[in-house]
């Protein structure tokens, strides 16, 4: 595996950060999570079926004691990588700062999971995903123009902005101490994660090719062939037709001709046509379309639940989840040719702590 032999101590938390531990964990680093002892999740739920903790046992610890703070300095004496997603400064007053750890391992990479950043008048004020993607800029284009901007889940902030940095920021670090023989501090912001996958965005903008307000825009479902539309049987297709022969396709697919849908990027067409074409695809069923475009290059797709699409794949093809008789979830990715990643685990915290703490020579092995 790409990260056998990384030892990684993950001081639990929500959103990001069990995220971006679990892309790690997922490539095949060795993990201890630490967790408040009697902790519970905060939303409730079995903990069997909490497959963002996968991969690593968990070693419950009193963060406040004495007793606590050695065994979190002697398991980061052993470690390569830290991870913490404390609020800025928590760390500090519980004794286990960077200033406390670092200096009894100087190869630590000590990875910091945070809002607002560990510096700033907004560093020490709550926030969530929501909030995060609402000050970066990034809510504000998401939604129709006539209602309120719509939180896209938590994938933006959470977990593209957050957890996949988190991940990224320490497989750099990683690299750098290959050079350097040491380690360091990485200061992993929401904000600044998001910040960068609006990129793009950003340019557009600037462009002129962008809206700055909602609505007008080519991927915002504004355009006719970028949106999604009903069937008849209540379920939807989603169309991405944004080149001109997939256009092409699509519009022929429905039963029109293409030359009376020509110059499609022109936004001032995009109402009235989306108008015309919803009628025609609420005429079949979402099964009789999938039927007609699986045979047409034209980027139409069925809208799959999430149960769907962890069964859809299940005669055969590429599938992209690991099912059991009674559950299922994401596999890792990427996919390596030479070193493969690691399988999930049918059950969360399935590996022994016992033998995690054996491999790393920590107290408690035994």
């Amino acid at each position: 595996m790409p990260l056998a032999g990384i030892r990684i101590l993950e001081i639990s938390g929500l959103g990001p950060t069990p995220f971006g531990a679990m892309l790690l964990a997922d490539l095949g680093a060795d993990l201890i999570r630490i967790d408040r002892k009697d902790a519970a999740s905060p939303l409730g739920g079995s903990p069997e079926f909490d497959f963002i903790y996968r991969g690593r046992p968990v070693l419950p610890i009193d963060l406040k004691s004495p007793d606590g703070k050695r065994r979190i300095i002697e398991l980061a004496d052993k470690a390569d990588v830290l991870i913490e997603g404390f609020r800025p400064g928590t760390m500090e007053r519980l004794g286990i700062g960077p200033d406390d750890v670092c200096p009894h391992n100087e190869r630590l990479i000590y990875a910091r999971m945070s809002g607002w950043g560990q510096e700033g008048p907004l560093a020490n004020r709550a926030g969530h995903d929501i909030n995060y993607l609402a000050m970066s800029g990034g809510l504000y284009p998401i939604g129709p123009f006539d209602g309120p901007p719509v939180p896209p889940l938590n994938f933006v902030g959470n977990f593209g902005g957050g957890g996949t940095f988190l991940a990224m920021g320490v497989l750099a670090a990683l690299q750098e101490r290959n050079r350097s023989g040491k380690g360091q501090v990485i200061d992993v912001a929401m904000v600044d994660g998001i910040s960068v996958l609006m990129t793009q965005l950003a340019g557009w903008m600037q462009m002129d090719r962008w809206n700055r307000g909602r609505g007008g825009n080519l991927l915002d479902g504004s355009a006719y062939f970028y949106r999604c539309y009903e069937t008849a049987d209540r379920r939807h297709i989603a169309v991405g037709a944004l080149e001109k022969p997939f256009h092409d396709a699509f519009i022929a697919g429905l039963g029109l001709e293409p030359q009376d849908y020509a110059d499609h990027l022109n936004p001032r067409h995009w109402d009235a046509r989306a108008e015309a074409i919803a009628p025609i695809v609420a005429t079949r069923s979402l099964q009789e379309w999938d039927a007609e475009f699986s045979q047409r290059d034209a980027c139409v797709t069925p809208v799959l639940s999430l149960e769907e699409a962890a069964a859809a794949k299940a005669t055969g093809g590429r599938t992209s989840f690991h099912s059991t008789e009674t559950s299922f979830q994401p596999l890792p990715a990427p996919r390596f040719g030479r070193s493969h990643t690691r399988q999930p685990a049918d059950r969360v915290g399935q590996e022994s702590l016992h033998d995690a703490l054996t491999r790393w020579g920590a107290s408690g092995a035994g």
